[in-house]
């Protein structure tokens, strides 16, 4: 059974964390609430860690020890499970493949990234309760409105309605 659990790539965590992408501010707020809980594991945060530092962003500022702070705060780690070949879903680029094991080994509802390899895993991940998508295509269901019931709610018809006096 899944949970509520998601993972976050490295690029969905540079939307957040660098770039603040309009796009991902509702799930920039629903993590830092905590209505979204947010696994991840060593392997991921080294990975972040390293980009932060060396890879060119575009000309963004970014406060390294403030970001790897925000990932420290927010994210449950996890250890990052031994590879079980036969259970795996392969991803075409080895490196992401960390994000797939972790979701699937922990019963994740999303993974959340614009990769193109992972994004291509998102029918057979679905098959195992695993939602691969873009972040925008994430829906904060804790914080969605609740349609009223219907039974709940008196409903007024022109033969049961108050005469005006």
């Amino acid at each position: 059974m899944t949970t509520s659990w998601a993972v976050l790539d490295t690029n969905v965590l540079l939307d957040l964390l660098v770039f603040r992408n309009p796009g991902v501010a509702g799930l920039s707020q629903a993590v830092q609430a905590g209505r979204l809980p947010w696994l991840g594991c060593a392997e991921m945060r080294g990975e972040l860690a390293h980009v932060l530092r060396h890879a060119p962003l575009g000309g963004f500022a970014v406060d390294v020890e403030q970001a790897l702070t925000f990932v420290d705060t927010h994210m449950q780690l996890a250890l990052l499970p031994a590879p079980l070949p036969a259970l795996r879903l392969r991803c075409s680029d080895p490196q992401d493949q960390m994000f797939v094991d972790l979701a699937l080994h922990h019963g994740a509802a999303w993974l959340l990234t614009r990769d193109r390899a992972l994004l291509k895993l998102a029918r057979k991940a679905a098959l195992r309760g695993l939602r691969i998508c873009p972040p925008e295509r994430w829906v904060d269901t804790a914080a969605a409105p609740v349609a009223p019931d219907p039974a709940a709610t008196p409903v007024t018809t022109a033969a049961t309605a108050p005469a005006d006096a």
